[in-house]
């Protein structure tokens, strides 16, 4: 059982708390009093298919990951299940996010075809082109228009500034976890942001960090937000500022530890859409 629950990272809650952040703030930002059912759905959906990203990583990742420091572990990587276990995973985890998915309106359906493929061609795209982490990013947002095709069938100015500051804030903190596996990556052939990005990645991932603030401050003027709103946007300034001196000598430990820190700035907008 511990295998499954690692090979879907259900061990690790940081990967579905990203994608779970910027799709409440979607929710809260469409409809101020949304359903429980729409909320209940959605943070079941992000768990569900977060799982099977993880899964269809692991099994695109199963001839590479044993040759990694961070991955060498994996359940697929040692050997702990087989090739057909996880396929049967995934498609009981498939059939799961179909349920929950036909309880929304069709417009959600279509853009969750989008969202599936996205979420299927990212794991492979890293053998191919060094911007996986914008595929990533696209894969990261399709929750953004389901949550305003759900809740009011519309898609507003907010929702595409969400979109384009949540794709930014992805590629940033991806970024700095590809930094972590740049030097094995490098030996292997595995292409990231990292490695296209070398010395000016620091540089690259403020500009990113001060483009996902500049959208988000957009969406504050936008919607005639009050000063609580942009406290919050100081306070994942501020967390900004923190995870680039995490990230200044380029050390595996604190450029997870800048990853990682990510999951407050989601928290931090969050509670001041919320509050808004």
């Amino acid at each position: 059982m511990l295998a499954y629950l690692q090979l879907m990272r259900l061990d690790k809650p940081i990967g579905c708390l990203l994608l779970l952040w910027p799709t409440l703030w979607a929710i809260w930002l469409a409809t101020a009093t949304p359903s429980v059912h729409v909320v209940s759905v959605f943070v079941l959906g992000v768990i569900v298919m977060r799982s099977a990203g993880c899964v269809i990583n692991d099994y695109a990742d199963r001839h590479f990951d044993g040759k990694v420091e961070r991955t060498k572990n994996r359940p697929l990587a040692r050997g702990a299940l087989s090739e057909k276990n996880a396929l049967y995973t995934l498609f009981v985890l498939l059939v799961i996010a179909l349920g929950l998915l036909l309880t929304l309106d069709k417009l959600t359906w279509l853009i969750a075809g989008f969202a599936l493929i996205t979420a299927m061609v990212y794991p492979f795209m890293k053998r191919y082109t060094h911007l996986p982490q914008v595929t990533l990013g696209i894969a990261f947002s399709w929750g953004i228009p389901m949550a305003y095709a759900a809740t009011i069938a519309q898609f507003p100015l907010t929702c595409w500034l969400l979109c384009l500051a949540n794709i930014c804030w992805t590629i940033a903190y991806d970024t700095e976890y590809a930094m972590v596996d740049r030097n094995d990556d490098l030996k292997i052939g595995i292409k990231s942001t990292a490695i296209l990005f070398g010395r000016y990645d620091k540089f690259i991932i403020g500009v990113l960090q001060t483009l996902t603030l500049i959208c988000l401050a957009f969406i504050g003027i936008n919607n005639h937000f009050h000063q609580f709103y942009y406290i919050g946007l100081i306070i994942a300034l501020l967390l900004f500022i923190y995870q680039q001196w995490l990230i200044k000598d380029r050390d595996r430990t604190n450029c997870f530890k800048a990853f990682m820190n990510n999951n407050y700035i989601g928290l931090f907008i969050f509670i001041a859409i919320f509050i808004e």
